[in-house]
């Protein structure tokens, strides 16, 4: 879909979420406690907010939310993320992606 294509490559970090979710407010708090602005799209408030879920369940992400781009590729949802952040690899794609400068 070109309109998620656009959105992931404006930003280093991208977080397709709900306001509901609870595991995407803890995804959320993760890229703040490491200093890191992501674009956040909450798909219950965006207009397109359905179709852009169909394609990220297309995508693989299952759970449709959270989804994560680093570096506009796609990363996963919150088990790939909270995997990559135990193993200490989620720092040096933030890094490789201009997210964190330290």
């Amino acid at each position: 879909m070109d309109r998620v294509a656009k959105l992931v490559s404006q930003k280093a970090v991208v977080i397709f979420s709900k306001s509901s979710c609870g595991m995407c407010h803890a995804i959320k708090r993760l890229f703040y406690e490491f200093g890191v602005g992501p674009a956040i799209y909450e798909l219950d408030e965006e207009s397109r907010g359905k179709e852009i879920e169909w394609f990220l369940m297309r995508l693989g992400c299952n759970p449709s939310v959270p989804a994560v781009f680093i570096g506009g590729k796609f990363v996963g949802s919150a088990n790939t993320v909270i995997t990559l952040h135990l193993n200490g690899s989620l720092k040096k794609k933030l890094r490789d992606a201009g997210a964190l400068w330290l």
